[in-house]
């Protein structure tokens, strides 16, 4: 028997086609690819696919006065809530502070409420005060909607309240922006 070299398939294969029709293949391969690349970019935290979640019981809380209180656990928040910090400042990116007239790459007022204040001039007592939400609307007569709705839209930090943890979170507002 003579023995003949057989060839695998898929080397046939490319042996018969001609150029132009690789050439398509090859495109319409990295076309896949880049469409590919973009959808994994929309979505950068993994889903899983058929896993439920599963809530805990919620927990119970002796009220004292003869009642159990039932709290509810918060939900996660969505992952289009992170907030990513700021490249650094390029030199010619400086900022010029508003009081003294000079150059300054990061302050507190600025990251957080856009304020070109650096933060040697802050004057955290009166000028620049925080207030908070409950604050600002009984000293400028507002309603929820004044604050959250109008334009512009008031920025405001988040900090745990001092007086129970239990409580919600503090909303503070710069005054002058108030």
């Amino acid at each position: 028997m003579d023995s003949v070299p057989v060839a695998e398939p898929h080397q046939e294969e490319e042996k018969i086609l001609p150029a132009a029709v690789r050439a398509k293949i090859e495109r319409n391969r990295q076309r896949a690819l880049m469409l590919r690349q973009a959808r994994l970019a929309s979505r950068p935290y993994p889903t899983a696919e058929g896993m439920s979640t599963v809530k805990p019981p919620p927990r119970i809380v002796d009220s004292g006065g003869g009642f159990f209180i039932e709290e509810e656990q918060t939900e996660v928040k969505p992952a289009e809530n992170v907030i990513h910090q700021p490249g650094p400042v390029l030199e010619f990116d400086y900022l010029i502070c508003e009081e003294c007239g000079k150059d300054f790459m990061d302050s507190y007022l600025s990251n957080q409420f856009d304020l070109a204040v650096c933060d040697a001039c802050r004057d955290s007592e009166e000028k620049h005060k925080l207030i908070t939400r409950t604050e600002a609307k009984k000293e400028y007569l507002l309603k929820d909607c004044d604050i959250d709705k109008r334009e512009p839209v008031l920025k405001f930090i988040l900090k745990k309240n001092p007086h129970n943890t239990h409580w919600g979170d503090m909303k503070l507002y710069l005054k002058s922006q108030v």
